[in-house]
């Protein structure tokens, strides 16, 4: 089957509707999205420290410790002690901060699901297996036997 011209711009413009979509789902909550993405990015990740935050976010220092006082400051986040090593000192989002996470991603999920409540079923299901391809060639996870996605759903 040959590929469309327009593959990858089709793909970009999608990423950048399902972005909108995503947006838009969190356009209801007071957390500023740079203060949205670090609750996120601490919240997956249990040994961030302020350096480590700032070489996630590509800011220096400074800037990812401001951020984490505002949120230290409205209770999203706490500074505490590591156990290991007491010089160093972890972030931790609050209970407060993992309920507006849980929120935020419950809402992302309802929004995306209404935009595939508008596709007929078939079209889910393909687009369903063109991603989880994408993924796996994102990865470099593709098994070089079997690249058919609807291979390994049968």
């Amino acid at each position: 089957m040959e590929r469309p011209e327009d593959l990858a711009a089709a793909i970009a413009a999608a990423a950048g509707t399902l972005i909108a979509v995503l947006d838009s789902s969190a356009s209801g909550h007071q957390v500023p999205p740079t203060q949205l993405r670090v609750l996120t990015l601490i919240s997956s990740r249990s040994e961030t420290n302020v350096n480590g935050l700032a070489e996630l976010l590509d800011v220096v220092p400074s800037s990812a410790s401001r951020l984490c006082d505002r949120l230290e400051a409205t209770g999203l986040l706490r500074r505490v002690a590591d156990p290991r090593d007491r010089r160093e000192v972890r972030l931790v989002p609050t209970p407060a901060a993992l309920a507006l996470l849980g929120d935020l991603a419950e809402r992302r999920r309802r929004a995306v699901q209404s935009v595939l409540d508008r596709m007929p079923g078939r079209t889910q299901h393909d687009l369903w297996l063109a991603l989880v391809a994408f993924g796996r060639a994102a990865t470099h996870s593709v098994p070089e036997q079997q690249t058919d996605p609807a291979a390994q759903t049968a």
